[in-house]
């Protein structure tokens, strides 16, 4: 069994040529900025983001104690360590631009031909994620996401392989900016200031406006770099 997931998830197909790639993304632009079609790709967007979380969390030594997702697309990740200091700003300022970077990192592996191994590889952090999920709304979403991928990816023919890796980077680029713009939002006339912006105003000193700024910046800079990637126009 592993070995047969394993040798689907290296075998290589050809990347879509640029005029596919972009249909698809205008496409994935349709769904990204409808109201529910966000909202479904939120849900990638917001697991991306508390893995962002969680992963950095580890790296720099804190302990990570769970991650919550919630029917509104919003997440929590709580770790134990330091409440100050470079690991903390390191772990709050990971969040946001994590899908941004995945949309990179999986538009690399298409140009490569790793369409099957970009879904195995979603599969595999929703398997991982299955270990920190602490409320029953978030283990929905992470076993729903991770037994769809896991089925389309072992029973669908190539080119529909091929087609749903494309769907789900450009999803993750183009929705990753919209992220930030609806925390932007949730900011407006509340005094309840929460955001990652918000807690990484606190600990360094420097403005939610300059970190919002930073997010847009990385996000907006992931989906040009995506782009040039998924659309090598001759």
């Amino acid at each position: 069994m592993l070995s047969d997931i394993w040798g689907r998830a290296t075998t290589t197909q050809p990347p879509l040529s640029w005029e596919s790639s972009l249909a698809l993304g205008l496409l994935a632009l349709a769904l990204t900025w409808s109201p529910p079609g966000y909202r479904v790709v939120r849900h990638l967007v917001t697991l991306l983001h508390e893995v962002g979380h969680a992963l950095v969390a580890r790296l720099v030594g804190r302990r990570v104690r769970g991650v919550r997702l919630h029917s509104d697309t919003s997440g929590l990740t709580v770790s134990h360590g330091r409440p100050r200091g470079p690991g903390m700003v390191a772990t709050l300022l990971a969040g946001y631009p994590a899908p941004a970077a995945v949309g990179v990192l999986g538009a690399l592996l298409l140009g490569a031909g790793y369409a099957a191994g970009l879904l195995w590889a979603l599969v595999l952090t929703c398997a991982v994620l299955l270990a920190l999920v602490r409320n029953l709304y978030g283990l929905w979403v992470v076993l729903l996401t991770g037994a769809v991928v896991a089925g389309l990816s072992w029973s669908a023919p190539g080119p529909v392989v091929t087609g749903t890796a494309y769907l789900v980077v450009w999803g993750v680029l183009l929705a990753a900016p919209r992220s930030v713009m609806e925390m932007q939002r949730a900011r407006r006339g509340r005094r309840d200031r929460t955001s990652d912006a918000d807690q990484l105003a606190v600990l360094t000193g420097l403005p939610a406006g300059a970190w919002i700024a930073l997010f847009w910046l990385t996000c907006v800079a992931a989906l040009g770099g995506g782009v040039l990637l998924l659309v090598p126009v001759p």
